[in-house]
């Protein structure tokens, strides 16, 4: 399953991207959030992607972030939500104002998305409010940069065998007392507290 793809942009429109990685040309559908983030910086990108496989064709979807790529992935799973629409849907509200949408059950939010009604809008928001998570509803309520560290940092810790639990408190008053703190640092406190 190809996860990511990293290279050059050749060709970038509102909906498509070609991305050229080792001589080799993938082709993407994107929604416009990810679009705008491409324009930013077309040289040495890396697009998260889905691979979307049906009886007629097979069709690369790609992300600037993984949170936007987990997202597209939940609302394909709602009856009646396809990978155009799913895309629609991230083209109308980026990642943090949907996810906010569903789980604030702001119907009329949805219904303002061309293509999505209010019975769709609520089928959505049944499917999908349990579904995000905590971390999801941590990541929309704090300041974006600062909460990437936090979790890089835990995920971190989590692989040299320290509980998040444990380290979780440690890790958010360190940010609180110094939020420019980098990973390596909140990494290397929290492993002399241990």
């Amino acid at each position: 399953m190809i996860t990511f793809i990293k290279g050059s942009v050749v060709e970038l429109s509102p909906a498509a991207v070609v991305v050229e990685a080792y001589g080799v040309g993938y082709e993407l559908v994107i929604s416009l959030n990810t679009y705008t983030e491409l324009k930013k910086k077309p040289e040495n990108v890396l697009i998260y992607t889905y691979h979307h496989v049906r009886e007629d064709a097979e069709i690369l979807y790609g992300f600037a972030g993984k949170n936007e790529r987990e997202l597209f992935r939940l609302l394909i799973t709602v009856n009646g939500i396809g990978p155009s629409s799913a895309i629609s849907m991230l083209s109308g509200l980026d990642s943090r104002e949907l996810s906010k949408a569903i789980l604030n059950e702001n119907v009329n939010a949805l219904k303002a998305i061309k293509g999505i009604g209010a019975k769709t809008a609520q089928r959505i928001i049944l499917d999908l409010k349990d579904k995000i998570g905590n971390d999801d509803k941590e990541y929309l309520n704090s300041d974006l940069p600062v909460n990437n560290i936090k979790n890089e940092a835990l995920s971190a810790l989590e692989v040299l065998g320290i509980p998040k639990k444990f380290a979780e408190p440690i890790v958010q008053q360190q940010l609180n007392e110094s939020p420019q703190s980098t990973v390596e640092e909140l990494i290397k406190l929290t492993l002399k507290k241990k």
